[in-house]
């Protein structure tokens, strides 16, 4: 007895490369240039091919079920979001609040150094990620990367570094806060 099983035809999305983006796919890691700015990002999945074809970004499934389509629509924004990337820095905007004491910010290195926060003696540390900038104006901290996730990462870092525990937040609302992402319409 033979039993056969009706396939759904195969998924395939295609995306085309911005004006002075080369692209190319090696060791399930795409990346792409453009000028001197370099972006890579892991797309990798056993079920999902990904070529580059005439400029395009060709990602394939052969099945068509919903488990692929997530794979391959996940796959497509992170794509879109490297070609975004690369046009136009990533950039998050963090405000420094004390009420308490006055806390002082200074980069060292790859390092935030939070000081005097809520008085403690010893400073706390936010780890900034590579190829982001930041830049200190008074209490305002401005975070850029071409890499989305590593600016992203880098906001949430500092804020992060001052939570606060064991005291009650409607008195205590000292910290680093982001104001402003990339996305948001508000100015």
């Amino acid at each position: 007895m033979h039993i056969f099983i009706k396939m759904k035809k195969a998924i395939e999305e295609k995306i085309a490369f911005p004006d002075g983006v080369t692209c190319e796919y090696k060791e399930n890691k795409l990346i792409c240039i453009k000028g001197s700015t370099e972006l890579s990002k892991v797309l990798h999945n056993p079920n999902v091919s990904i070529k580059i074809v005439d400029n395009t970004v060709s990602l394939k499934s052969s099945r068509a079920n919903k488990n692929e389509r997530k794979i391959i629509n996940t796959f497509l924004k992170h794509v879109e979001g490297m070609f975004k990337g690369l046009n136009e820095a990533y950039t998050y905007k963090l405000e420094a609040c004390n009420v308490h004491f006055p806390m002082s910010l200074k980069i060292e290195g790859d390092k935030l150094v939070i000081s005097n926060f809520l008085g403690e003696k010893t400073p706390r540390y936010a780890e900034i990620l590579q190829n982001v900038t930041v830049q200190i104006k008074g209490q305002i901290l401005t975070v850029a990367s071409y890499n989305k996730e590593a600016a992203g990462q880098t906001a949430a870092n500092f804020e992060r570094a001052t939570i606060i525990k064991g005291r009650d937040r409607r008195i205590f609302q000292d910290g680093i806060f982001i104001t402003k992402k990339p996305g948001d319409k508000k100015q």
